[in-house]
């Protein structure tokens, strides 16, 4: 006799495991029938369509005036340069949001990704070929590299652009691949609960894990437009925590959650740092001026906030890190209190 429930099953588990440089399985599991696509679906979309990347929304090439011109001692033509440049993925340093990037090239030399790197961005497809040049050639060309979500093709663009500039369709998401696969599997006598198995790729401009945790922030937020509807008392206190961000809710776990060394631990107790949040959110230069940190404990910090998917310096989106700050301050004024 089947069974009266008056609430779903809480799925509890989720297991990660990394199955290449910038590809990772992620499995979560155990739902109800119809529940794992009800949400697999919709993260596919997020992962797809809301991931931040990097991409050249503009170039301009010295003696070329549009796409189908061509430029002297370059085996490629204009159209050719463009679409080989459309296949190399750039990441801008630091916090910049956009940038302008100039280059100059002397032949003979086959320009690849690599050559593009520079103080201002990184290309993270270093082998990816760009253009030839014969002997006596010259090659000098500009780019405007923006951050963004999605694909916004060349007419959208074409406008907004200085004087001189090609547009280019900007394919900004740094996701290669976002698949996921639906399995049943048994929960005591009932082989009908269901696992979702995602197997998520990026281009290396973030990594996929921090992609997933990026895009169920999201759909956090997304869902959060609800928030005014739901007939829920409780104290303000308690909804706030409701509303909490997931990943800030990861962040505030205390430091003795990584594991450390008693004496890594020590010293960051020392300096009375007592989340992983103040961690996070610490540059590596932050880092090495803690008090009486050194190099091994140094590195070992770092190598477990990357375990944890929290890298050293880790950029927030700006409402998650002002909830992350003001809730390290209360939470420190309230065991100083």
């Amino acid at each position: 006799m089947k069974r009266i429930k008056t609430s779903p099953f809480m799925p509890s588990e989720v297991n990660i495991e990394q199955t290449g440089a910038n590809r990772v399985r992620i499995t979560a599991y155990p739902f109800e029938t119809g529940y794992a696509v009800s949400l697999a679906h919709p993260i596919r979309r997020l992962l797809l369509g809301s991931t931040i990347g990097y991409a050249p929304i503009g170039v301009k090439i010295e003696g070329a005036s549009h796409e189908f011109d061509s430029v002297r001692g370059m085996l490629e033509d204009v159209a050719v340069f463009i679409i080989n440049l459309k296949n190399l993925r750039f990441k801008l340093k630091g916090d910049e949001k956009k940038a302008e990037v100039s280059y100059s090239f002397t032949g003979p030399v086959e320009i690849k990704g690599s050559d593009l790197s520079n103080d201002q961005v990184e290309v993270v497809t270093p082998d990816g070929f760009l253009a030839t040049l014969n002997e006596d050639a010259e090659l000098n060309f500009s780019l405007l590299i923006h951050q963004g979500i999605g694909y916004v093709p060349s007419e959208d663009l074409r406008d907004s652009l200085p004087e001189g500039y090609i547009s280019l369709d900007a394919f900004f998401t740094p996701v290669r691949a976002a698949n996921y696969t639906i399995e049943n599997m048994l929960v005591e006598d009932n082989p009908n609960y269901e696992k979702i198995v995602f197997d998520i790729e990026t281009d290396g401009q973030i990594d996929a894990v921090t992609a997933f945790k990026n895009t169920i922030e999201v759909m956090y937020r997304q869902m959060s437009v609800f928030n005014n509807i739901l007939d829920i008392d409780v104290a303000a206190e308690e909804s706030s925590a409701a509303s909490e961000s997931p990943i800030v809710k990861q962040l505030m776990q205390g430091l003795e959650s990584l594991g450390l060394s008693a004496r890594s631990f020590n010293s960051l107790e020392r300096a009375g740092l007592k989340f992983i949040g103040e961690l996070a959110l610490m540059s590596e230069n932050e880092l090495k001026e803690i008090k009486n940190l050194g190099k091994k404990s140094l590195e070992e910090i770092k190598e477990k906030l990357e375990e944890v998917g929290f890298p050293a310096g880790t950029k927030l989106d700006e409402d998650a890190e002002k909830q992350l700050r003001k809730k390290i301050e209360q939470e420190k004024n309230k065991n100083e209190g």
